[in-house]
């Protein structure tokens, strides 16, 4: 089987000697002007990669006017547009640190996100003006707020912000580094849930981010000629570095959606040439169970990308039996920038069921010792390469946790490899939920719960569901002595508290919790017994 490097030669793709994302737009730019880059899918607007590194001067600009340093945190708190990327890139161009807000968060994660990330300017659209200027009432400090649009042709002025408290950035892993147009500088800040609850703030360097890019147009074999639909939010570690940050690599363009939509995805596939198509398990279940595709030209389309969470091989072969198109299975996580694992371009070689071969990286499956475990044999993957985290921002504890001592990442998954080096996920050795690609913290959930009167303990879990891969169940105890809440006050209040993303599907009632000899509740327990009579 041929290596990565094989593959980066024969991809096809004009490869540009670049070790910054500021160096490679600008490439782009001197090498093929005036081709498209990001197309609108709705409003025909095109963003070529000359009028791409002319925003970002001009942004750089206006950046630095307004008081703006090199490892300065941006956030950026829209849904889907050129808008939207252009002023993540912009970011990143100006060396200053991107950070995509998750469109799904309430006023209170906002608020825990942009203190903890000391963001110093968040750009808003009209949909999330509200939950920003709710969330920064109690924070102390000065934030500038910009109000634009993800389609909007201009930007409204940046105000001249405060001048910033912030230390100096230092060389600590935990910390944001910047000192000028270096690989090591941060590029990117992506908060994501962990089974501690509060989101975890994963800095990604422009070298990690490169290193994916380079990995995931060689694995796919992508040129020029290749055009992807954008329709995962660029808030998604999946939807900003595979569908927006590759195509710069191997110089190809992309469409942007407002959103995902069944109804309109093979419309927009067809109108616009795509070549292929970046999805998660849930996009696979909604177009499964929506119209065919009939009527609409896809024959420009290679392949369907899935990453994100496991595709259930049953949604695997129907979408391939129905639509034509094969799937490439991937894996990957915020911590690795995306991909870690690839099943192969060529269907004959792809495995259904398997997350493929190690993608640009090393991976093993290790016992609790630490031991490699033998093919077939269960264990926890850990990984290490080149697109892997600087660290946690802000949490040296946490990040030195995430890896072995020579430099293996936990990956927090249990699974096995077989004879052939293919890797497979059966199970996870944290009690992440993730549901629709998106990780959702138990804890969150459980200190939601526990707000509402009527409970006493909590504890959410993961369900398998076919359409989000896993949904979330509520095990509740009431207080002694006191009937169970209704349901649907539990529900109104979850949506208040999480909004409908987070809300438990169902809530099930018991007298106890199962616990462990330190009195850890024992999550997993609670779905391996019938759910409790009334």
């Amino acid at each position: 089987m041929s290596t990565l490097a094989d593959r980066i030669a024969s991809s096809g793709h004009a490869p540009l000697d670049a070790t910054t994302l500021r160096a490679l737009i600008d490439a782009r730019a001197e090498h093929a002007p005036d081709k498209p880059f990001l197309l609108d899918a709705e409003g025909g607007n095109v963003l070529s990669f000359r009028a791409l590194r002319d925003d970002c001067r001009a942004l750089a600009t206006r950046f630095e006017a307004a008081g703006l340093k090199p490892g300065d945190v941006v956030s950026v708190f829209m849904g889907n547009g050129i808008q939207t990327a252009r002023l993540l890139l912009a970011a990143m161009y100006s060396g200053l640190v991107a950070n995509p807000l998750n469109l799904l968060c309430q006023p209170s994660q906002v608020r825990y996100i942009v203190e903890h990330s000391d963001t110093r300017l968040i750009f808003v659209a009209d949909d999330t003006h509200e939950t920003v200027a709710e969330a920064l009432k109690s924070v102390a400090r000065d934030i500038a707020v910009v109000r634009t649009s993800p389609d909007a042709a201009d930007l409204p002025a940046i105000p001249v912000l405060a001048s910033s408290t912030m230390p100096p950035p230092g060389d600590d892993a935990t910390q944001i580094v910047a000192k000028g147009a270096d690989p090591a500088d941060t590029a990117l800040l992506m908060y994501t849930s962990g089974t501690t609850g509060a989101p975890k703030g994963v800095l990604l360097s422009h070298r990690s981010l490169l290193a994916n890019m380079r990995n995931i147009s060689a694995e796919h074999r992508l040129c020029e000629d290749d055009r992807v639909l954008v329709s995962l939010p660029l808030y998604h570690i999946n939807g900003l570095v595979v569908a927006l940050l590759t195509p710069l690599q191997h110089g190809g363009s992309a469409v942007m959606t407002p959103r995902f939509s069944a109804r309109t995805f093979w419309r927009e596939a067809s109108q616009h040439g795509c070549t292929w198509i970046n999805v998660v398990p849930t996009i696979v279940a909604y177009l499964l169970n929506g119209e065919s595709a009939q009527g609409f030209d896809l024959s420009a389309l290679k392949f369907c990308r899935s990453a994100s969470a496991a595709l259930p091989a049953d949604h695997h072969r129907a979408f391939e039996a129905r639509f034509g198109i094969g799937v490439i299975e991937t894996m990957g996580m915020t911590e690795t920038a995306a991909p870690a694992f690839s099943n192969p371009y060529d269907p004959a070689l792809r495995r259904i069921g398997s997350i493929g071969l190690p993608s640009g990286g090393e991976a093993k499956i290790v016992d609790p010792e630490g031991r490699e475990c033998a093919a077939n044999e269960t264990g926890e993957l850990v990984l290490r390469g080149g697109q892997l985290m600087s660290g946690y921002y802000k949490r040296p504890e946490e990040t030195r946790n995430a890896f072995t001592a020579d430099g293996w990442l936990h990956s927090g998954d249990l699974g096995y490899r077989d004879e052939a080096g293919f890797f497979y996920i059966n199970g996870r050795a944290k009690e992440l939920i993730i549901k629709g690609g998106e990780n959702i913290a138990p804890r969150e959930i459980d200190e939601a719960l526990l707000r509402h009167p009527g409970v006493l303990e909590a504890a959410a879990v993961g369900v398998p569901d076919p359409a989000y891969g896993q949904d979330i169940v509520a095990f509740i105890v009431p207080h002694v002595g006191a009937p169970p809440p209704d349901p649907a006050d539990l529900r109104e209040h979850c949506l208040r508290e999480l909004g409908r993303y987070k809300t438990p599907r169902e809530f099930r009632f018991t007298d106890a919790l199962p616990r462990g000899p330190s009195g850890k509740v024992q999550r997993l327990k609670l779905v391996e017994k019938p759910p409790p009579a009334g």
